[in-house]
């Protein structure tokens, strides 16, 4: 190879890519009341340096508790279902996001995800920035009117 990573004893057969069935996540160790994680890839299963992926289900007209993941960014796929997401110190920010969407959830912000549906469950694929599991559960009292934030950025501007 041209770089410095030194091609192991089994040629990658068993150290290169690998495939975790869908039906083979496991049990997530760390857990926020109200949501059920599963773990795909993370230091323990797969021997991952940087990431953690898995799972994350959201009952119908279920949200999970407060709580933030530390130092670690997040980014949550809405595969099926209605995310609401809440954020903010009182958790008085708010915005939806539906299937094909992406969350961003920087480090230390506490949040709150929200099925968003009365009768169909949420479903989503979750990656972080470290292969450990870290989950800080808050006790916040909410702000009664989240104020709804809308996706702003260089290219896509708020609406006047």
């Amino acid at each position: 190879m041209t770089d410095e990573t030194e091609i192991p004893e089994d040629g990658w057969k068993h150290t290169g890519v690998r495939v975790v069935p869908g039906d083979q996540l496991a049990p997530a160790t760390a857990t926020t009341p109200g949501m059920d994680r599963a773990v795909a890839i993370d230091r323990a299963r797969m021997g991952a340096q940087k990431l953690w992926a898995g799972t994350v289900h959201i009952h119908a007209n279920a949200k999970t508790g407060a709580h933030h993941h530390g130092p670690l960014e997040s980014v949550i796929y809405v595969v099926s279902g209605r995310a609401r997401m809440r954020w903010g110190e009182r958790l008085e920010f708010t915005a939806e996001a539906g299937p094909g969407d992406f969350i961003y959830v920087p480090p230390f912000v506490p949040h709150q995800e929200i099925n968003a549906s009365t009768d169909e469950p949420l479903s989503c694929v979750l990656v972080r920035s470290d292969s450990e599991a870290v989950v800080v559960n808050l006790d916040i009292e909410p702000a009664e009117k989240p104020e709804g934030v809308p996706w702003v950025d260089p290219i896509h501007r708020e609406p006047s």
